[in-house]
């Protein structure tokens, strides 16, 4: 009995190598009854790797985040966002009628337009303009927030760098009603080529677009500077079309 030992170990070997690889582990790894705690040792492994598993998986809190979506997928075209007649008011002798563009690299997230001119009244000296419009769109980022938060934090930064604006004397701000879903209006005054301008403008925010506007003006030879209401109301009237032209192009 002792000498057949070898020999039916030799045989159960042989009848394992036989076997499929994955089945070796599970019926052959041992030749005596360590098999069963080889089965609970391998019920424990996979209880682990499942543990393993769930533990990479990601929670409803580390879920990628969702965000609102941006509102306005589109900007309209800047140099006809404000009419035409409201141009020729504001700026009567508009070097270019129909606006200058701005250079940009992407019109569907930024674009601006200007209007100046000079206009000449003889005796009674000149009258200066330049009117300035952008427009600035965000999209919705998971890691950065919703157009409309973005476009909200953008424009506290604008605001402040318009406040700061260097040499601008009485500045003050006020709130912009009625100009989107936000707006502020700052008026000041800065002395240039040896006349003081007036200066307005508007930040205004429409959904994920931001609304940049100015206007100025300045008198010439012995002309009178142009008041700050004149120049504010005129600043309104153009930001409040440049507002209703982004709603407009993405009906």
């Amino acid at each position: 009995m002792q000498r057949s030992a070898p020999r039916t170990r030799l045989t159960r070997i042989l009848a394992c190598a036989a076997v499929p690889v994955m089945l070796v582990a599970a019926g052959c790894s041992s030749d005596s009854g360590d098999s069963g705690k080889a089965e609970g040792q391998g019920q424990g492994q996979g209880q682990g790797n499942a543990s393993a598993s769930a533990s990479v998986t990601p929670s409803p809190s580390q879920s990628t985040k969702t965000v609102e979506p941006a509102k306005f997928a589109k900007l309209p075209e800047v140099c006809k966002a404000i009419s035409t007649k409201t141009t020729a008011s504001l700026v009567p002798k508009a070097k270019t009628k129909n606006g200058t563009p701005a250079a940009s690299s992407d019109l569907a997230s930024r674009g601006g337009c200007s209007w100046n001119g000079l206009e000449d009244k003889g005796v009674k000296g000149s009258q200066y303009r330049w009117l300035d419009v952008s427009f600035y769109r965000y999209e919705s980022d998971a890691s950065l927030g919703s157009g409309q938060e973005r476009a909200q934090e953008n424009l506290a930064k604008e605001l402040a760098k318009v406040q700061e604006t260097p040499g601008a004397k009485k500045l003050r701000t006020v709130p912009a009603p009625g100009i989107g879903d936000e707006a502020s209006a700052v008026t000041y005054q800065l002395r240039k080529t040896d006349e003081d301008f007036v200066y307005t403008s508007i930040v205004a925010r429409t959904g994920n677009v931001l609304v940049l506007l100015s206007y100025n003006g300045a008198g010439y030879a012995g002309a009178e500077t142009p008041s700050e209401k004149t120049v504010t109301a005129g600043a309104v009237t153009a930001a409040k079309e440049a507002v209703a032209a982004v709603a407009a192009a993405n009906k």
